[in-house]
């Protein structure tokens, strides 16, 4: 790295565009050819990870604490300054690269995507961008605001959430369901008024780049060469077909156990067996530690990883107010190093969690191994997913190890991952569904109203066996508050084609986990150097919509959960 870059935390934040710029302009300059192609490339990349990296982490800063006033003025200066002027800067990078005719080794994929980015690519849409992030942050600090009173406490929305694991009594989970689902009403007109502007800034942005929807927009924008609108819509009835029949099973078979007339919203999450809560650690260093040592029995390299991060204070996961909503990992790519962040209150979901963000951060690891930031950056994130999905279900014969469960416990973990599997791709169906939706019929999908009745209108479609009656003005809470739906739109569908990759790689687990581990970090080590069937093949997987390859995969879950209930 050059050594007129900065060399500390503090530096990167604070480091000002007036001090980036001439580091482009150098770049600019240069005559490309096949003797000085490599060192611009890589010049290149160390500067764009130093850029990138410095957005990461003021970004972090606003989530960690959606109060911070200076974290919060620190990002829009930069969306203001630098995230503007270094966009146009890698444009025109991308477009001397383009011109120049030169097609380095292992930049297939990365030029195929820098064509159609500079296709994309617009000035006028840069200011949009950084107003975009704007209401993001708006978003954000809309949902991390939102507390209730529990019992003469106050507890944030995600604070509630063990009620609905813990509550023996039907009457209170009913209670705080009931609350919970009020408090996000309540900000019902805001959240409609940001999804106005969230609609017409898309709207814009879309007419900008020449395209006549924003969905062809976001396609083209999330570099999606292998599938079409038409493959999701496919996907979404194959779903509707043979999944939607398993997870009414499996609400069937709660409701038998829970012994009711029929299975409410707030009888979902609680043990159907009446056993206690499944609490696997009361402090976060019992967490963190545990955590470790499952990614020791899966592979002692990714245990290390883990590690890595436990040294480096690069792990956020206790929730607390102020802290903006769900999960993710990013990463830091000066030293190819990722973060976590998520909001943990001790139940075993946040076990599922860590383990799924720990794919994330191990894709960070073996990718970073890769020369260039150009061979990591645009991963597709239907492959991401793999990589934390399959995580997620390599680890489960290892809960044991990690201190924080019983051979019965783990049992019970398992089975209720499993069920989740079955119980998300008709959500995920739903989710994606609803944003096709949207953007087909703008003039409807710009209404927030009209998004309330057809969100409900699906949720009839792939969410029957919980009974809403009475209910249902309560259903559109969930969109309100689905923040990929808001922030990061289309962004769900890779969810359900990656849990199909990820249970493959876990079926090739039980013939030989060595090998299924082997496969999995070879691909994750591809980055972006591999189109997406060929990133699944390697991973030991098919990139698909077919009925007969997801109708497996359920039978053999449904199975695995038949075995599971042995121990239980």
């Amino acid at each position: 790295m050059s050594h007129l870059f900065p060399s500390s935390t503090a530096g990167l934040l604070s480091w000002p565009w007036t001090e980036i710029e001439p580091h482009y302009k150098l770049l600019i300059q240069e005559q490309l050819n096949t003797s000085t192609i490599d060192g611009w490339l890589q010049r290149w990349s160390d500067l764009s990870d130093y850029v990138t990296e410095q957005y990461n982490r003021l970004y972090i800063a606003t989530t960690v604490n959606t109060a911070d006033e200076a974290a919060d003025e620190a990002l829009k200066n930069f969306l203001d300054t630098t995230f503007i002027q270094a966009s146009v800067y890698e444009q025109k990078l991308k477009e001397m690269l383009l011109t120049s005719g030169l097609e380095p080794a292992g930049f297939e994929i990365a030029l195929r995507n820098m064509r159609s980015e500079a296709d994309l690519y617009r000035e006028e849409n840069l200011p949009l961008y950084a107003e975009e992030q704007r209401l993001n942050t708006e978003y954000d600090k809309l949902n991390g605001a939102r507390t209730v009173i529990w019992e003469g406490e106050e507890k944030t929305v995600t604070q509630m959430t063990p009620v609905f694991v813990e509550e023996e009594s039907r009457e209170k989970r009913e209670e705080a369901w009931i609350l919970v689902r009020e408090r996000i009403l309540k900000d019902r007109d805001k959240t409609h008024a940001l999804w106005r502007k969230f609609f017409s800034l898309r709207e814009r942005i879309a007419a900008n780049a020449g395209k006549s929807d924003y969905r062809s927009f976001a396609w083209q924008k999330k570099l999606r060469f292998d599938y079409t609108p038409e493959d999701c819509k496919l996907f979404h009835e194959v779903v509707e077909e043979v999944v939607v029949p398993a997870a009414s099973r499996i609400y069937e078979r709660r409701q038998m156990q829970l012994g009711v007339d029929t299975l409410r919203p707030w009888d979902t999450m609680i043990d159907p067996l009446g056993r206690p809560p499944l609490k696997p650690f009361k402090k976060i260093e019992a967490f963190i530690m545990g955590a470790a040592k499952i990614f020791d029995e899966v592979d002692p390299l990714l245990g290390q990883y883990f590690r890595i991060m436990m040294e480096e204070d690069l792990l956020d996961l206790e929730n607390r107010k102020n802290k903006g909503p769900g999960a993710f990992c990013v990463d830091y790519p000066i030293k190819r190093e990722p973060f976590i962040f998520m909001n943990a209150v001790g139940l075993h979901d946040d076990v599922q969690t860590i383990l799924h963000e720990a794919g994330h951060a191990f894709h960070v690891f073996e990718s970073g191994r890769l020369k260039n930031h150009m061979q990591i950056a645009n991963m597709p994130m239907e492959f991401a997913e793999v990589a934390s999905m399959s995580m997620e279900l390599l680890a489960s014969p290892y809960l044991e190890a990690s201190g924080m469960y019983s051979e019965i416990e783990a049992a019970r973990a398992r089975i209720e991952h499993l069920e989740g599997l079955v119980t998300f791709w008709p959500y995920m169906a739903l989710v994606d569904a609803f944003q096709h939706w949207i953007y087909e019929n703008p003039e409807s999908g710009r209404n927030p109203e009209n998004c309330d009745e057809k969100w409900v209108e699906l949720w009839d479609r792939f969410m029957p066996g919980i009974d809403y009656s009475g209910l249902e003005k309560y259903i559109p809470a969930q969109w309100h508050r689905q923040l990929h739906i808001h922030q990061i739109p289309f962004y769900y569908i890779e969810y359900g084609l990656a849990q199909l990759g990820a249970v493959q790689v876990w079926g090739n687990a039980f013939e030989d986990q060595a090998q299924a581990v082997k496969d999995y970090r070879k691909a994750l080590a591809l980055g972006s150097t591999a189109t997406l069937p060929d990133l699944f093949k390697t991973a030991g997987a098919q990139f698909t919509f077919d009925i007969q390859t997801l109708k497996k995969y359920v039978d053999l879950i449904e199975c695995e959960l038949d075995h599971q209930f042995v121990f239980v």
